[in-house]
């Protein structure tokens, strides 16, 4: 009876130490659990970090056109892209994936695993709605830049991702560069802004137009 009393204090523990430990990420460098775990294995993992005022205005725009189109408007769930994808699930009797917001996935990559099981998916969308009331939209986002995987030897982060494939700092990018940076999200393995494929570069196209409109260019920029 005790070791069952003392595994429930550590699963209690563990469950609530992500909403204790989020606040503070509202500075610092945090890594991801990917990270963590590659540098605990001695694989390869690069991460230089880069504040969000001093990157490319126009690599911002292209991640939120490519990964969360209403990251602007939503509360850390993006509820009506959930239940299209869940709609489509049904329709074509695949698993459901996809509706993942920046924010979602920025409480995959700091407290969970990767993988698309349900429970994941189920301890995900509560953290990441607290993630969004406890961090500014725009800390949210510099995390996200941050700790995202860019490059296929453990390149993580817009910095160590652009240095990769363009030579230069995240700070010097073009819209094109940031546009097919954001084109290798979620997959930087398969994909490559180094030597973009024809599927890369008509992503990156998309994205240019998407990251001019208006809904996607304001939201980060504030209490900046």
């Amino acid at each position: 009876m005790r070791i069952v009393k003392i595994l429930l204090l550590v699963l209690a523990v563990a469950l609530l130490a992500p909403y204790v430990i989020a606040p503070f990420y509202r500075s610092g460098h945090p890594v991801s659990t990917l990270m963590a775990w590659r540098s605990l294995r001695g694989a390869p993992m690069q991460r230089d970090w880069i504040d969000l005022a001093a990157m490319s205005p126009y690599l911002p725009r292209s991640v939120i056109a490519a990964e969360d189109a209403h990251f602007c408007r939503h509360h850390g769930i993006d509820w009506g892209a959930l239940r299209e994808a869940i709609d489509d699930a049904k329709e074509d009797g695949t698993a459901f994936r996809g509706a993942s917001t920046i924010t979602q996935q920025v409480a995959k990559n700091l407290f969970l695993w990767q993988g698309r099981d349900f429970v994941r998916k189920a301890l995900e969308f509560p953290l990441a709605l607290w993630i969004d009331l406890v961090l500014p939209k725009p800390r949210i986002l510099e995390i996200y830049l941050n700790i995202a995987e860019f490059g296929p030897q453990g390149q993580f982060g817009v910095e160590a991702g652009s240095v990769y494939a363009f030579g230069k700092s995240a700070e010097d990018l073009s819209p094109r560069e940031a546009a097919l940076l954001a084109s290798i999200l979620p997959n930087p393995v398969k994909r490559s802004a180094k030597s973009p494929g024809p599927g890369v570069r008509r992503l990156a196209a998309t994205y240019i137009a998407r990251g001019q409109a208006s809904s996607l260019a304001t939201c980060w920029r504030e209490n900046r």
